[in-house]
């Protein structure tokens, strides 16, 4: 048995003032309750909120006092990200990794801002790998990174065995994001600790996922801080003998047959993505995606005739309900 104690702590965010000294202070809190805690998690964008205009370099003495914490708790401690300004100007949404003696030991940088909603914030390039000593190895993506299981499949071909994803997911796909999380934890046999925020920083609904798909935990939606004793040997054997002694879907992966030539730009496999037009924000009525050509109509008559053939006395529902259908 490898067992390690992660805690993810699931608080309101302002958008507007400094979460630091509310999450040190909840920090203080979990440690004098749960004192045999070895690393903490925090949700995406916890410390300044989700506005780039609050965007700090990277050496900055908001990350210095959650390195003082660390060192003084004795943990490992990831305090969600924030915005981080570039000397050329440039802004990511970015993560620290803290050891218990207070060093930043790994960097991470979104690789997939929530576009089109987050223009304006860059993509990083580099993945996060870190090894806890004498326990296993560990691996950061955030959010809107594990729609994009390429990104899991590098941590873990890496041998990450648990991945850490703050969130901040206040819209209303977190059910989805849910799934995703389950589905992540199942195909690449790792555990996933999922944290989001509340208030500005999201809806809640942090979990806890075991390399089964099993759910260890489930918040609501209100704060919660939630410790819990992983087992690292769950990965490894999984790993070797398949989930419930089934499927060994990475050694399957790793025996393939084929390579993919969607991965090489080059290789024209991926022609459909590009007829899908850029990415941009949806346009109120937005017909996108409708062969509205088939009836005969451009896509600006299409729209037209949607909101105009509605008769008055029908109400605002109806056009709506079609309008966002399409």
């Amino acid at each position: 048995m490898t067992p390690f104690a992660i805690a993810g702590v699931q608080m309101h965010v302002s958008a507007l003032e400094s979460n630091v000294e509310g999450m040190r202070h909840r920090l203080n809190v979990l440690m004098a309750r749960f004192p045999w805690v070895q690393m903490v998690l925090f949700s995406e964008l916890a410390l300044l909120g989700p506005l780039p205009r609050f965007a700090q370099p990277l050496d900055n003495a908001l990350v210095d006092a959650f390195c003082h914490d660390a060192r003084r708790h004795g943990i490992w401690l990831i305090p969600g990200s924030f915005f981080e300004a570039t000397p050329d100007h440039r802004v990511f949404n970015t993560s620290v990794v803290i050891n218990p003696s207070g060093e930043i030991v790994a960097t991470y940088r979104k690789m997939f801002p929530f576009r089109p909603y987050e223009m304006g914030v860059e993509a990083g390039s580099q993945f996060c790998v870190f090894d806890v000593p004498g326990v296993g190895r560990f691996g950061l993506s955030i959010c809107y990174d594990i729609w994009f299981p390429e990104t899991t499949r590098q941590l873990t071909s890496q041998g990450v065995e648990v991945l850490l994803h703050p969130v901040l997911t206040g819209t209303t796909d977190r059910d989805a994001e849910l799934a995703i999380a389950r589905a992540t934890a199942a195909q690449f046999q790792c555990f996933v600790v999922d944290v989001n925020g509340l208030g500005a920083g999201g809806v809640g609904r942090s979990c806890i996922v075991d390399p089964s798909a099993t759910v260890l935990h489930q918040s609501a939606g209100q704060e919660d801080m939630f410790p819990i004793e992983i087992d690292l040997d769950q990965v490894r054997r999984q790993r070797e003998n398949g989930m419930k002694g089934l499927g060994q879907v990475l050694k399957s992966f790793r025996d393939r047959s084929v390579d993919f030539p969607v991965y090489d730009r080059a290789s024209g496999a991926d022609a459909y993505l590009h007829s899908l037009g850029p990415l941009a924000l949806p346009h109120r009525g937005s017909r996108a995606g409708i062969d509205a050509a088939a009836e005969g109509l451009p896509i600006e008559a299409a729209q037209t005739e949607i909101v105009e053939s509605e008769e008055p006395n029908h109400g605002a529902t109806a056009v709506a309900g079609r309008i966002a259908s399409g």
